[in-house]
């Protein structure tokens, strides 16, 4: 089957990886649009696992002002070298991150950084919720297994959907970037500030 640019080009929309990239992925399943798409997550991921454990100590740190000033975001990603570090598609990256922190609130990085008791928390209120509405006992935990996994999805970057292209998670974009360039990438931390919000005391 014949690939298209314009084939090409839908599928580096969908998933945000290089030309080249969409281009094998498509030859290498004929064309099948679906599988192309799991052909490149595999390969991002395949490439995540490599390099994990690689160090990632150099990097940027980007920023993003929105609203007139009135919603402004900071992140640290790191990688391995100031080579890749300096290029233009990871300063985008960055940026796009730091946007998509102000758009959609996170509250951590990954899910393993949600404390213990919060956790706790939103599963009481589940199995209150399961109570209610009188669900067999004997499937609570495989619902709240489920609950928990969009609780994620709703407030760890990392499993939050990607402001600019919502067919990918942000640890998707990393994963592209991750396949591209053949360094570690991690996003460190970042710091969301609101104009007005509440102080906690």
């Amino acid at each position: 089957m014949e690939i298209t640019s314009t084939m090409v080009k839908e599928l580096r929309t969908k998933t945000g990886a290089g030309m080249m990239d969409c281009k094998e992925a498509l030859a290498s399943v004929d064309g099948d649009f679906e599988k192309a798409i799991d052909y490149l997550r595999k390969k991002g991921l395949s490439a995540a696992t490599k390099r994990s454990s690689k160090a990632a100590k150099d990097g940027t740190v980007a920023s993003y002002i929105h609203m007139g000033g009135r919603i402004g975001v900071m992140v640290e990603i790191n990688c391995e070298t100031d080579f890749v570090a300096k290029t233009d598609g990871f300063q985008t990256m960055a940026r796009d991150i730091a946007m998509h922190i102000a758009a959609s609130n996170p509250l951590c990085v990954h899910p393993d950084e949600i404390a213990e008791d919060a956790l706790n928390r939103e599963k009481e209120i589940y199995r209150s919720q399961l109570r209610d509405e009188k669900k067999p006992e004997k499937i609570w935990d495989k619902i709240i297994e489920g609950k928990l996994k969009k609780y994620y999805e709703d407030v760890c970057l990392i499993e939050q959907k990607f402001v600019k292209n919502q067919d990918i998670t942000v640890g998707t974009l990393i994963s592209n970037m991750i396949a591209k360039t053949g360094e570690n990438i991690i996003i460190r931390r970042f710091s969301r500030f609101q104009l007005g919000e509440e102080i906690k005391q």
